[in-house]
């Protein structure tokens, strides 16, 4: 872990938030820039967004092919390995989470290409919580699985993960798109990658597990409004739009490839235009005459984003 600093160099960042499945459409943002000769300086990630950015980081110039298979590949169990001794043992408060870190592990053992996240290819940094003190971490350095695995550990479902002398879990909980830290690290241009968030559920999730993603989803997104308009005036802040509306769960892993694809062709678009501001739009809000995104089908109507749509605020943003 090392303090950040503020490079003399103008630099582009690229930001990408947590949103646990919901990460997928992040790739397809990804594809977008690159194709569009978007320079990446440095990543900083969150959650999945750590998962994403440590992955881009081990293979510069190289496409995102291998991480679209990846996701395709990916399942639940893959991510959130839970079985009934281990919920049994958590929920009688014997342990720290209802699933085990060994899946995220194994998935990262097989797909970085670094040890220690100074050895990444393009700067990366990770952004974490230290559970002791409640303030966000930004990592650095230091081994390379630990910081994404705590970076991406949701509390109560993956267990905290112990770095030096520390307990770190979840990003998202305090910093889940981390503007600010892009901004110390000297960057003049921040392009955010957010997940985005299910907007336009049929009926509530009925799991305990996907109610407690659902809070988690709407409590972040509310974060990412506010750190937009932080920032918009502070530095060159370009919020890719998210597919919105959608009714995908962010434990849903199976809607993945529709995921990316729609969200390549929404971002391909957004460049087009000279990339509209849609900071406004992040709110939370309502879609009543419109379908929700992966609703019906596992494809999902044609894509769309906060860019193509209106929405219906909740409360006093605009």
């Amino acid at each position: 872990m090392t303090e950040t600093t503020t490079s003399a160099k103008s630099v582009s960042a690229v930001v990408l938030s947590g949103g646990a499945s919901l990460g997928a459409a992040q790739v397809g943002m990804l594809r977008a820039l690159i194709e569009a000769g978007i320079a990446i300086d440095l990543l900083v990630g969150t959650s999945v967004g750590a998962f994403n950015a440590a992955w881009l980081a081990g293979h510069p110039g190289q496409g995102i092919d291998s991480l679209v298979d990846i996701w395709a590949s990916l399942r639940r169990r893959d991510v959130f390995p839970m079985n009934l001794w281990h919920s049994a043992w958590a929920l009688g408060g014997r342990r720290p989470s209802l699933a085990s870190d060994t899946g995220m592990r194994s998935l990262l053992a097989r797909h970085l290409t670094f040890a220690r996240l100074e050895e990444a290819a393009i700067p990366l940094h990770v952004v974490a919580v230290d559970v002791q003190s409640g303030k966000d971490v930004l990592f650095s350095s230091g081994p390379a699985i630990d910081a994404v695995v705590a970076s991406a550990s949701i509390p109560g479902l993956l267990p905290p993960v112990a770095i030096g002398e520390r307990w770190y879990m979840d990003g998202a909980v305090v910093n889940n798109t981390p503007i600010s830290y892009a901004a110390d690290l000297g960057a003049h241009s921040v392009w955010v990658l957010p997940a985005g968030y299910p907007c336009s559920l049929r009926r509530p999730p009925r799991s305990a597990l996907a109610m407690a993603m659902q809070g988690l989803s709407t409590l972040v997104q509310h974060r990412l409004a506010s750190d937009a308009e932080r920032w918009h005036h502070g530095v060159d802040l370009r919020v890719v739009p998210p597919l919105c509306p959608i009714a995908v769960s962010p434990i849903d892993f199976s809607q993945s490839r529709s995921l990316i694809d729609q969200a390549y062709r929404s971002t391909a678009a957004w460049l087009a235009r000279d990339c509209p501001d849609v900071s406004a739009a992040l709110y939370p809000h309502e879609h009543p005459n419109l379908p929700a995104w992966g609703a019906s089908s596992s494809s999902g109507p044609e894509a769309s984003s906060v860019a193509a749509h209106g929405a219906r605020h909740n409360g006093d943003r605009p």
